[in-house]
């Protein structure tokens, strides 16, 4: 058909739609995560300064958890939000290390900005960044400590080393410590088979010192509302035994569309009598059991209270679904959904229980569980915002004692193992020819990015403490890292600053994953519907022949 010679304009995107390409979006995308960068940068390290974020509703959050700080900023560009996913991905999986990926993957980005702007392209830049990751990651197995578990003083210093590491960067490294050994023996408590870590109850209580907190070797749960008679229950046992019910104790109105038909009045007091009959017999059904101890997810109501009461029997209910699975855990037995055929062995045990004033709270205590895969801490602390914090830490610390167990291999930190890989990474590229020969030797320019930043937050002279670790490790010093007590240089796996090697090779492929896949985006449409939602196009995938605006 003829248009008079004129190319007809086709739309394919609706009206307000925005769409860029090439090399300017390409950069683009960099300069944003290199933004984000930035904002992490001062919080690395164990001299690192924490952030304070404000959100929308006026609540506070200190911190300098990588994870929990972007997870507050609300990245609302499409590429940096891609730091933001790895970030969670490197909590989720090892619990540590959440702002060294995100600065290492802002690193390598910012190297391969010069090769981008001068046209090489993203492709080979990528090929080259996974090269050189695999050679990198190759290189810890190989230098990484394996740590003898057949030996159990030997393997707690490891734990307590690893875990010490972990909160050398946080709120609560001048108390490390105290609290180093109780993460160890909060780990040590799981059941070896799956280590799962929900399984350690952490309560939070406001008032005291930090140190007034609390390592209970069983489970402790915030007295739940009690009606009428409680107070006439006795609050301590030992060896009680204890039955766990998801059972309602408690006399309910029928609901509005209930309805009755009675001719007499003694049909209705029959009916009245009945329901009364019911919840007495299930009382004396667990009274028969000889339970010391009730506890019930559902309500417990007056009436059962007070029957107990009369009975020397102390009763919970509306006990929270995680504080009855740590207690099934700790005592044994197993929950009842019915009050009949309640068997020995279906109690549970522990030596003491007791209710216990913490702070401006009572709480529940069940200690000296012999059969006990649960711990809890209770957390004490002048403010909230320090209390949750310190939580964050411990959350940390606790990951990685459990990687730590179940990869038992461990290289220095402070930046050593990061100036090693540089070195080695350096040396290789000397023995290639070609693009690949700087793309890889920009990578390991970008791994220093640890050290120096280190030594930024502490105040060093950064230049100078590098150029030493360059030296020390071109003589094979394969250890040497920053000391941050004489400000200058030292060996870090003898100075016991050590890391799981799960820790680093994680970072390593997520930061290099997250690099490569920004710089394979070309394209970015983004769709003006009113909710700024962004789409983007990996280079190659758009046809060369495609419509335009």
């Amino acid at each position: 058909m003829n248009f008079g010679g004129q190319t007809p304009t086709i739309v394919v995107l609706k009206e307000g739609t925005d769409a860029s390409q090439g090399r300017g979006q390409t950069i683009s995308n960099i300069n944003a995560c290199i933004a984000i960068q930035d904002t992490l940068r001062p919080t690395l390290g164990p001299l690192g300064s924490d952030i304070l974020i404000v959100g929308a509703n006026g609540e506070t959050t200190i911190s300098n958890d990588g994870a929990t700080i972007l997870r507050l900023l609300d990245v609302v560009h499409p590429a940096a939000k891609i730091l933001v996913d790895i970030s969670r991905a490197q909590d989720s999986e090892v619990g540590d290390g959440t702002t060294s990926v995100t600065i290492l993957a802002g690193e390598l980005l910012k190297e391969s900005k010069g090769f981008v702007e001068e046209g090489v392209s993203t492709h080979i830049i990528t090929k080259g960044f996974k090269k050189a990751q695999q050679l990198a990651v190759n290189k810890i197995k190989e230098l990484a400590v394996k740590i003898d578990q057949e030996d159990p003083i030997k393997f707690r210093e490891l734990l307590e080393r690893c875990a010490s590491t972990a909160m050398s960067s946080k709120l609560i490294h001048n108390n490390s410590k105290f609290f180093t050994k109780m993460v160890v023996d909060a780990v040590l408590t799981l059941d070896r088979a799956d280590l799962d870590e929900k399984l350690i109850g952490i309560k939070k209580v406001p008032g005291g010192s930090i140190e007034d907190t609390l390592f209970v070797d069983g489970v402790a749960f915030k007295k739940t509302f009690s009606y009428a008679g409680f107070e006439q229950q006795p609050k301590s046992f030992v060896d009680p035994k204890i039955v766990c019910l998801n059972v309602e104790l408690e006399l309910k109105a029928e609901k509005d569309n209930a309805e009755v038909r009675v001719q007499e009045v003694s049909e209705y007091q029959a009916i009245v009598d009945a329901e009364w009959q019911i919840i007495y017999d299930k009382l004396r059904a667990i009274e028969a059991t000889g339970a010391n101890i009730v506890l019930s997810k559902l309500p417990i109501g007056d009436l059962a209270t007070q029957y107990f009461a009369d009975r020397d029997i102390f009763c919970a209910g509306r006990v929270a679904s995680e504080d009855m699975n740590r207690v099934i855990e700790a005592v044994g037995g197993a929950i009842q959904s019915t009050c009949s055929d309640i068997k020995p062995q279906h109690l549970g045990t522990c030596a003491k229980f007791e209710e216990k004033q913490i702070g401006g709270d009572r709480y529940n205590l069940l200690t000296g569980c012999t059969k006990a895969k649960t711990c809890t801490l209770v957390l004490r602390g002048g403010a909230e915002q320090f209390i949750a914090e310190v939580e964050r830490s411990l959350h940390d610390a606790i990951m990685i004692v459990k990687r730590a167990i179940q990869n038992n291999f461990v290289v220095a930190g402070g930046g050593a193992i990061e100036m090693e890989l540089s070195r080695y990474l350096r040396d290789y590229s000397k023995t290639i020819a070609g693009k690949q020969q700087l793309i890889i030797s920009a990578y390991a320019k970008a791994l220093e990015v640890i050290p120096r930043q280190l030594c930024d937050n502490a105040g060093f002279d950064g230049t100078d403490i590098l150029n030493k670790l360059r030296m020390k490790h071109a003589k094979g010093e394969a250890w040497e890292g920053v000391d941050f007590v004489t400000e200058s240089t030292c060996n870090n796996m003898d100075a016991f600053v050590w890391e799981p090697a799960l820790v680093k090779t994680n970072a390593l492929q997520s930061a290099t994953e997250a690099a490569c896949l920004i710089l394979s985006v070309d394209e970015t449409v983004k769709s003006d519907d009113g909710n700024s939602q962004g789409g983007a196009m990996p280079r190659g995938g758009r046809g060369r022949g495609m419509p335009r605006m």
